[in-house]
């Protein structure tokens, strides 16, 4: 098993648990004949039964390495992301949609956080309702639900699979990060998928030629002949298409970190965009401590956009994560504070910095809004200026 120096060792219990899902992987390689599509590994990776990243029992979410968590997400950083998303989503729960459903919940925050502050807004939803195949991430957001709203706990209900029809407001705030991408690399001009095998007691890169036919056409479309790694999101754009199936009226909101296709497979990305967050470093190695660690690859929005259009739904917006929360009203909340009470504002105030930064969180990440059924009178506020849809 590859070691990075500068990461710190895992426990020897984790590590066990590593070294059996790196067993599992590759008795899969061998079962497919020595060689599967980086996809398939990533799928295994995260979420393989009981030792997955996703599935098995790793902190993940949290504010440093010392918590033994991986990486920090918005929800975490402070309430004042909920209460921003949830002057967006008040109105719409005002318009006879009054259930809530969010996927990619983590440990639990955004779910209590948003239903504290749409019960302060008068908008507080009939249902809210986890998708989570977790057991540990459930155990986790029932713990953290009972803890920081535990008079509303009982509007929560846990789902295992996708309904067959929904009626409201979706949420997923980097859910479509976490899922596996395919990767490609253009080598002299040739395109080829990039797989995995085994290797000794760990896993390496195999590349195998496409036949021009099996080459996806955004990839063809990419200029020059240049060498190019890339990935594209085929499993992403799958959920996209099932949300616009279950949604039969509402708005779905997805936050996460990415960009349009034409910034995406820009002939200068060369590189691609996966990545792995482990401890709160960042490097490129997804053979590293197999599910302990965290994989993920930026959003082609395009490709959400164009997928969620393909079942019917609207892309009624498209904007930066720092113009969303300012135009649905996150400065207005921090005049709530009490800037003389340093030790109240100031850290919450460098939370939402953080949120709004371009150098931070404020550009790369990005609001989507797809939505079936809705009240064109009702415009979502969100987007009222700075909406970039016409570049999806």
């Amino acid at each position: 098993m590859q070691k990075v120096a500068s990461l710190p060792l895992p426990s020897a219990d984790a590590l066990g648990a590593s070294q059996a899902l790196s067993t599992v992987i590759g008795d899969a390689i061998a079962a497919a004949g020595g060689w599967i599509g980086f996809e398939r590994y990533m799928s295994l990776a995260l979420y393989a039964p009981r030792l997955g990243y996703y599935s098995g029992g790793a902190a993940k979410f949290g504010r440093g390495a010392d918590d033994g968590s991986d990486f920090i997400t918005a929800p975490e950083l402070t309430p004042f992301f909920a209460r921003t998303l949830a002057r967006q989503f008040a109105p719409l729960i005002g318009q006879a949609l009054p259930h809530v459903m969010e996927f990619g919940a983590g440990t639990g925050r955004l779910a209590a956080d948003l239903l504290l502050a749409l019960e302060a807004e008068g908008a507080l939803p009939d249902t809210y309702r986890i998708v989570e195949l977790s057991g540990e991430l459930r155990a986790r957001q029932q713990d953290t639900l009972a803890r920081r709203a535990p008079h509303l706990a009982a509007r929560v209900q846990w789902l295992d699979a996708l309904p067959d029809a929904f009626e409201g407001v979706i949420v997923g705030n980097e859910v479509l990060d976490a899922m596996p991408v395919r990767l490609f690399a253009r080598i002299g001009g040739r395109w080829h998928e990039r797989g995995v095998v085994r290797q000794g007691d760990t896993f390496a890169f195999q590349d195998r030629l496409l036949a021009d036919a099996a080459i996806p056409a955004r990839l063809a479309a990419i200029e020059g002949d240049h060498d190019v790694v890339t990935e594209t999101h085929d499993e992403a754009e799958g959920f996209a298409r099932a949300v616009g199936a279950l949604l039969t009226r509402g708005a779905a909101f997805f936050i996460d970190y990415g960009f349009p296709a034409s910034e995406y497979y820009h002939p200068q990305r060369v590189g691609g965009t996966l990545m792995c967050h482990y401890r709160h470093h960042a490097h490129p190695d997804p053979f590293l401590y197999p599910g302990l660690q965290d994989i993920t690859a930026h959003v082609n929005f395009t490709g959400i956009a164009e997928a969620a259009s393909d079942a019917g739904l609207t892309v009624a917006g498209f904007a930066s994560q720092a113009r969303f929360l300012m135009n649905a009203g996150i400065t207005d909340l921090m005049m709530s504070l009490d800037p003389s009470d340093a030790a109240s504002f100031l850290p919450q105030a460098n939370a939402v910095q953080k949120l709004l930064s371009e150098a931070e969180m404020g550009e790369l990440f990005k609001v989507i809004a797809l939505t079936r059924g809705i009240d064109d009178a009702l415009p979502l506020a969100g987007f009222s200026r700075g909406d970039r849809s016409y570049a999806l």
